[in-house]
C-alpha cells in the first residue's frame, strides 16, 4: 500500500500499554494504578482514547499479576460510561513485548490499530482522532509529536571527572519530540513486530516505540502535531505538572 492510498473502513482499535513498574514513580502499585485526581492513570488513558469516538475496540496490557485489579477497572468489559469494549491482557517484559501480546488480542476486523501508553493519559481526544485519521487517509505510520524547544548538543564519551565534551549543536528546527498515541496499518505493524522479535525480551535492546520498528522496515512514518498535554508520567515531578494540568482544565 503507498503512502497516498487511503485505508478502506474496516475497524479502528488500540493498543494501551500499562505493564509499567512504577519504579520510577515510587509508587508501590504498577504505575498505571498510581491515581491523578483520584483516577488510576490507565482508566483516564482508556477514557480519552473512547472519548475520540473513533475507535471499535480496546486492548489493555496489564502486569500479569495484577490482572484482576486492572480487568476491575473496566466492568463488563468496556470503558465505564461508554460502550467500547475493553479486553485486558497480560504484558510483556518490555513495552515492545507488551505491544505485540495486545496486537495478539485484537479483533480480526481491525486494520487500523493505534498504540497509547497509560503514562500518557491526559492526552485529549483530539489528538488520538488525528492520528486515526491521518492512518486512514493512507499513511501507514503516524506519530503525534511536538517542535523541540531547547537547544540540544551532541556529546562525546566523558572524560574521568564526569564531564562530556560537546562535538556538535543539533539544529533544532527539524527534530521532533514523539508522544502516543501512535497509529499505524496493522499488517504493516505486525509485520514490525514480527522482524524485531527477536529484541522484544531484552529491555537493552526492545525498540522505545513501534515506529522506531516501522522505520527498521525501511517504512516512511509520518508526523502529526501534538499536544502538550500528552506529556508522559514517569516520575512524582511529571505527576505534580499532571496535578496542575488537571487542574487548569477544571
Amino acid at each position: 500500500m503507498q503512502g497516498d492510498v487511503a485505508v478502506s473502513r474496516r475497524g479502528s482499535a488500540a493498543v494501551l500499554t500499562a505493564a509499567g513498574s512504577g519504579t520510577r514513580l515510587g509508587a508501590r502499585v504498577p504505575k498505571a494504578l498510581v491515581e491523578l485526581g483520584g483516577v488510576p492513570l490507565v482508566l483516564r488513558a482508556a477514557r480519552g482514547l473512547a472519548e475520540a469516538g473513533c475507535l471499535d475496540a480496546l486492548v489493555v496490557t496489564v502486569p500479569a499479576a495484577e490482572l484482576g485489579a486492572f480487568a476491575a477497572l473496566f466492568p463488563g468489559g468496556h470503558v465505564p460510561g461508554t460502550t467500547l469494549a475493553v479486553a485486558v491482557v497480560p504484558g510483556g517484559a518490555t513495552r515492545q513485548a507488551s505491544v505485540a501480546a495486545g496486537l495478539a488480542a485484537l479483533p480480526a476486523e481491525v486494520d487500523v490499530v493505534l498504540v497509547h501508553d497509560a503514562a500518557r493519559c491526559l492526552t485529549p481526544p483530539g489528538t488520538v482522532r488525528a492520528v486515526e485519521a491521518a492512518v486512514r487517509g493512507g499513511h501507514r505510520a503516524v506519530v503525534p509529536a511536538l517542535p523541540v524547544t531547547d537547544t540540544v548538543k551532541r556529546v562525546g564519551p566523558a572524560d574521568a571527572t564526569g564531564a562530556e565534551p560537546v562535538t556538535a549543536t543539533v539544529d533544532r528546527a527539524s527534530l521532533r519530540a514523539v508522544q502516543t498515541p501512535q497509529g499505524f496499518d496493522r499488517s504493516l505493524l505486525e509485520a514490525a513486530h514480527v522482524a524485531g522479535a527477536s529484541r522484544a525480551g531484552d529491555e537493552a535492546a526492545a525498540a522505545s516505540d513501534d515506529a522506531g520498528l516501522v522505520e527498521a522496515l525501511g517504512e516512511q512514518v509520518w508526523v502529526v502535531p501534538g499536544d502538550e498535554r500528552a506529556l508522559k508520567i514517569t516520575t512524582p515531578h511529571d505527576l505534580a505538572i499532571a496535578e496542575l494540568l488537571l487542574s487548569d482544565r477544571g
